[in-house]
């Protein structure tokens, strides 16, 4: 998409977004769509309905992703967060998944549900997204008055050595193939991973006939891809050289020199992307922080806006809005830790349910594969250990986590203390 003026394209690089997003909000309302509802079905009462239409929504998304790539319509090798990077940040890819697992789990859903919940009236899914965001602005932004930030702060000296830098793109094509044969190698991986999942998805007679969960799935694959395409192919025309949105903003100074337009603060936000919820919630409560400037406007904010404002139509249509608040102060604590888990475990991992799960696995890059499954088993543990606490209530943690882990066949039976549940 080009257009010939920059004021054109950023419009429609963020109110293109807010559109989908708006889209995607009401329909995660209308159908449940849950990650970690789909954990919690799965785990605790044996039902994959939810959890397929999650894979569902991934082999979309890649599906399309290949091939446009493929067909040379867009690039995302240099994305936002860069999920392709050379750089393979392996033990932040496992503990920010493990830590925003457990949070989700603590805190009733992920960041995107919890913009859903706002948006149908749950009050304490406000309290929520402010700690998400809060924590998620200064793990990426320094503190007022100094070049610290949170990241740097905790992560840094120790995750930072870790890393590992692979000579290629972490995506499954580069790393399994020639540099001469990355598309092909993606198309094929690509198309054989959401043909294995389409399989999985629909050899199920109770997801093929929930007109629900093949909705849910497919409007979400598809607003991923929708976002992964305004943002990487809108561009500027400017006396016969074309240059992408965020080409633009690093040359502002001479290519806009005249321009009445307001420059964003940042280029970064303007790069490819697609929907992911916590970096994002970061980014709006940057917003807010900053008198809700136009310059700070970004696609994070535009996304978190739309989900909101989709929820609340699609409640205000249903007739499903209600105002909720914490159960009782437990219910309290236990949201605002998993808030704080979700914050720090989404940003060190670079993205969440959706924004590593859908959006990077989408990418083929190895680092939202290790996510993805991190967050699943961060969640899926949480589960069970909270089904044993309850039901063997005297027990030590370290008893509860060996027959959780039994469970899971990740430690012989005969070390549990417990009896199965």
């Amino acid at each position: 998409m080009i257009f010939d003026s920059f004021a054109f394209a950023q419009d429609v690089y963020l109110w293109g977004t807010f559109v989908i997003a708006v889209l995607m909000g009401a329909v995660i309302n209308k159908t449940n769509f849950c990650t970690m509802g789909a954990v919690s079905d799965w785990v605790n009462m044996g039902d994959m309905g939810r959890l397929r239409a999650w894979m569902w929504a991934i082999a979309v998304s890649t599906l399309g992703m290949v091939l446009l790539e493929w067909f040379g319509v867009l690039n995302v090798d240099s994305s936002f967060p860069p999920y392709r990077s050379e750089r393979f940040i392996w033990i932040e890819n496992v503990i920010g998944g493990l830590l925003f697992g457990v949070g989700m789990t603590f805190a009733g859903g992920c960041g995107s549900k919890n913009l859903v919940r706002l948006g149908a009236g749950n009050i304490k899914s406000l309290f929520v997204l402010l700690i998400i965001g809060v924590i998620a602005y200064y793990m990426t932004n320094p503190f007022p008055g100094s070049d610290q930030t949170l990241y740097s702060l905790l992560f840094l000296d120790w995750a930072g050595p870790l890393a590992v830098n692979l000579g290629t793109t972490q995506d499954l094509g580069a790393l399994l193939s020639t540099p001469d044969d990355v598309l092909v190698t993606r198309l094929v991986i690509g198309v054989a991973l959401a043909a294995a999942l389409v399989l999985f998805c629909f050899r199920s007679s109770d997801f093929r006939t929930s007109f629900d969960l093949v909705l849910s799935g497919l409007v979400v694959g598809l607003a991923v891809l929708g976002a992964w395409y305004i943002t990487a192919t809108a561009s500027i025309d400017l006396d016969g050289e074309t240059y992408t949105v965020q080409e633009y903003i690093q040359q502002w100074d001479f290519l806009a020199e005249d321009s009445e337009d307001v420059k964003p603060a940042d280029s970064r936000p303007y790069n490819a992307q697609s929907f992911t919820f916590v970096n994002p919630v970061g980014q709006s409560v940057g917003y807010g922080m900053q008198g809700f400037q136009p310059s700070m406007l970004t696609f994070g904010v535009m996304a978190a806006a739309g989900v909101l404002v989709g929820s609340f139509l699609w409640s205000l249509l249903s007739g499903t809005f209600r105002i909720e608040w914490f159960a009782s102060i437990r219910d309290a604590a236990a949201n605002v830790g998993g808030a704080t888990l979700m914050g720090f475990g989404g940003v060190l991992a670079l993205g969440c349910t959706v924004g590593q799960a859908i959006s990077g696995v989408s990418t083929l890059a190895l680092g939202s594969f290790i996510t993805l499954v991190s967050i699943i088993f961060g969640s899926a543990l949480t589960m069970k250990i909270q089904l044993y606490r309850m039901v063997y209530e005297g027990a030590g943690f370290f008893s509860v986590l060996i027959a959780a882990l039994a469970d899971f066949k990740l430690l012989p039976n005969r070390l549990r203390r417990l009896d199965a549940v």
